[in-house]
């Protein structure tokens, strides 16, 4: 069995080398976390930042438009992981040019998603550079003191559930890129359209995040990769896991892509930028969950349990055979 030790990305490694030492405080909880959270009043802050890089987030020539409603969105996810409620953000952009042309619909499209999202913008900055263009938002969530979901509390017994559908986005920068399920998909344009969506814009669970406060014992987003981020989770709860293969919920596109043998597994449950929500919840509040998640729209399916050990999470197959992972999530390291 593989140990805790070969999970950590080389982005892992860095932060716990150079950074965590410089995390005193009792709200940067070791950094382990994928959030902080500030004391206010009777209140909690939680703050979480991310940027999105040209050429490791997106691709050169993409719309200005769904890079503002991605750099706020990958964000969003990480506040509705944490059972919080979008409070505001702050913007840096580092620029190559200040053109109208792109400024204007970048900035429709992020006051359009502040808007709906509930999260304004509070302040920023920007800044030119030679290099790639890059956005960082750091947000911010409110929530009650002391009831902010973390990476570590998954206990033996709790069901393992994820939002939405697993692999899509991948697929979307594959279908961008001209790769092989661009090539399967030739026919069907509907279908490459909307795996590229699903890369470019995010569709973060923010709907869900009162019932994940409620019900969940641990959560975070899908950012990474399905198999990387669970075995986060089972690390910080001192725990591991049994997914059902089978179970796990895929889009109608990339269920076929995986039935003509276009795309493997793993690439699925390894590939990044779903942000969708991976949260356990304790076996005798499974079903209230499920029923609190469908009265919020949001879809939700159980993909297998928390069971003991320090192993890393095994993914079975229908019969029960182990898939042997090569690689578990992205990692920029």
């Amino acid at each position: 069995m593989a140990d805790r030790q070969h999970i950590a990305s080389g982005e892992d490694s860095l932060i716990a080398r150079f950074f965590k030492p410089l995390a005193t405080d009792a709200g940067a909880f070791g950094l382990d976390d994928d959030a902080a959270a500030l004391q206010a009043g009777g209140e909690e802050i939680v703050v979480t930042t991310d940027a999105i890089v040209e050429g490791v987030h997106f691709l050169a020539g993409d719309p200005p438009d769904t890079l503002a409603r991605k750099a706020l969105r990958v964000n969003l996810s990480d506040i509705a992981a944490k059972g919080a409620v979008p409070a505001g953000f702050v913007l840096t952009l580092a620029l190559r040019g200040a053109g109208e042309q792109w400024l204007v619909p970048f900035a429709q499209a992020l006051g359009e998603d502040a808007a709906n999202y509930g999260c304004p913008l509070l302040g920023g900055d920007t800044v030119s550079t030679p290099g790639p263009l890059m956005i960082s938002i750091t947000a911010f969530g409110r929530l009650p003191r002391g009831r902010m979901v973390h990476r570590s509390g998954a206990a033996v017994g709790d069901r393992v559930f994820v939002t939405g559908t697993i692999g899509d986005a991948a697929l979307g920068l594959d279908v961008l890129r001209g790769g092989a399920a661009a090539a399967a998909l030739a026919g069907d344009a509907a279908a490459r359209d909307w795996l590229a969506s699903r890369y470019r814009v995010p569709q973060p669970r923010n709907a869900l995040a009162l019932v994940v406060r409620e019900h969940a014992s641990a959560a975070m987003d899908v950012s990474d990769g399905l198999a990387g981020d669970l075995a986060k989770l089972c690390a910080a709860s001192g725990v591991s896991a049994e997914i059902a293969l089978p179970r796990i919920p895929h889009s109608p596109a990339a269920a076929t892509l995986l039935a003509r043998g276009t795309v493997g597994i793993e690439a699925l449950v390894a590939g990044g930028d779903d942000y969708e929500i991976l949260c356990t919840v304790p076996a005798a509040r499974a079903d209230a969950f499920a029923e609190a998640a469908q009265g919020a729209g949001v879809v939700v399916t159980a993909i297998g349990q928390i069971v003991t050990g320090g192993a890393l999470p095994r993914f079975l197959d229908g019969q029960g055979g182990e898939l042997a992972l090569k690689r578990l999530s992205y990692s920029h390291f």
